[in-house]
């Protein structure tokens, strides 16, 4: 009897330990340790060297603006190799010369100056370009395409599919990846994967290396949003043997690590590669929620001070202010300031996104009623935000809605890879 006693325990045991087994180990430092060492990129060397042969042009002839745009291109991708975000305000500086040289006329000119107002964040400035681009005509598809980025950025949706339907063809790339895009808004995860694997197969047949990498990096994204990690870590892999300085796609490897396997100094080491190369205040952040883990409260702080150092510099304008918003949230009980910072994202996008920020500030001041009078209003059903739900779904069990909040939190326990451990501690205590 004892001896069959000792069994169900072991056996009990067994069941309980295997229960807290560490998930499946995906990745391998062996694959991307190769990409983590310092290295001239091939592709950052080839943007360089562009850059260079167009200012020396404009030396030679300043009054050829067609130049401008050229080194504009080269300093736009400069901009994504490096992160320097004075490579970015440089390219601005040019087509805004550029511009003003042709008297805002020409469609090609304007289209570029737009789509580096979306690089920063400055969506109606980049509407009100293109929209006069569209009235001019040239070119019009590809301002037609550009329209609905902005207009889908701006939470404008019935005219952001006006121009979905605009441009529908299901032979073009940037149709599909535009349609995967608007499938991804709309909730349906797997047609934005289908649309998405459709555009990739497309361009790897072109051979363009630089929309292959896109299309790889993207494609990766919604297969980790989908729980499909395995997937999402080959993609990533696939994106850094085309361009070893893919930052982005190491980051999406680095976030595997920490979300996924949840070995956050693995995750931190391979951040700290990329910062040697690429520099963005993003990567604090991601460190600071990675010492939040590790309940390392000291590091936590250093990371955050380091974020908030970068983001002081003024050409980041307002592409830092969500992130700044929950921050001062959540972190430094800073309302005042994270309302201020909500209202200007409301005001410059209108979207569901940017009235959560609002209300998650109204809810940690103290004031649920009127959060839940915002989420009700501009939120609920319009999104399908991960961590906007998250925050719904805390104000909804505050004002007694916990059906509501059950609801929510059923869905959100689907993307705890998407929102990361220490969220789906808090999805867990809904």
């Amino acid at each position: 009897m004892k001896r069959l006693f000792n069994l169900i325990i072991c056996a009990l045991l067994l069941v309980i330990n295997s229960c807290k087994e560490a998930p499946k180990k995906i990745t391998d430092s062996k694959d991307y340790n190769v990409y983590l060492a310092p290295n001239e990129s091939e592709m950052l060397q080839l943007t360089q060297e562009d850059f260079k042969f167009w200012e020396e042009k404009l030396e030679k002839e300043p009054t050829q603006f067609p130049y401008l745009v050229k080194a504009a291109a080269s300093q736009s991708q400069l901009f994504k190799e490096t992160g320097h975000i004075e490579a970015l305000i440089q390219a601005e500086q040019k087509l805004i010369e550029a511009n003003k040289k042709t008297n805002y006329n020409t469609p090609s000119y304007l289209r570029a100056l737009a789509r580096n107002y979306i690089s920063q964040h400055k969506f109606k400035e980049a509407l009100t370009l293109l929209k006069k681009a569209e009235i001019i005509g040239e070119g019009l598809i590809g301002t037609q395409k550009m329209l609905f980025d902005v207009c889908l950025e701006l939470g404008n949706v019935d005219k952001a599919k006006v121009y979905l339907d605009k441009i529908e063809n299901y032979k073009d790339f940037d149709f599909l990846i535009r349609l995967s895009k608007w499938s991804d808004h709309n909730g349906d995860l797997d047609k934005a994967i289908l649309y998405l694997e459709k555009a990739t197969e497309m361009v790897e047949s072109s051979k363009d290396k630089w929309l292959m990498q896109w299309a790889y990096t993207n494609l990766a994204d919604f297969y980790g949003h989908n729980g499909q990690i395995s997937e999402s870590y080959d993609f990533y892999l696939k994106a850094l043997k085309l361009n070893p300085n893919d930052a982005y796609a190491k980051k999406g490897i680095a976030w595997i690590v920490y979300s996924h396997e949840r070995n956050p100094k693995e995750a931190l080491r391979i951040l700290d590669s990329i910062m040697v190369q690429h520099k963005s205040p993003d990567y604090f952040l991601l460190k600071a929620e990675i010492a939040e883990y590790m309940n390392d409260d000291d590091a936590k702080q250093d990371y955050l001070e380091s974020y908030f150092a970068e983001v002081k510099n003024d050409h980041y304008g307002d592409m830092y202010n969500t992130f700044n918003a929950i921050i001062y949230t959540e972190d430094l009980n800073k309302i005042k300031e994270a309302t201020d910072l909500a209202l200007t994202e409301i005001k410059n996008r209108p979207t569901p996104q940017s009235y959560g920020l609002l209300a998650w500030a109204y809810f940690n001041y103290g004031d649920a009623k009127e959060a839940l009078q915002i989420m009700e209003e501009h939120v609920a059903n319009k999104t399908y935000s991960p961590e906007t739900l998250f925050h719904l779904a805390q104000v909804y069990k505050a004002n007694g809605k916990l059906k509501e909040a059950d609801a929510l939190k059923e869905e959100l326990l689907k993307s705890t890879f998407e929102l990361g451990p220490l969220m789906e501690q808090k999805i867990n205590n809904i």
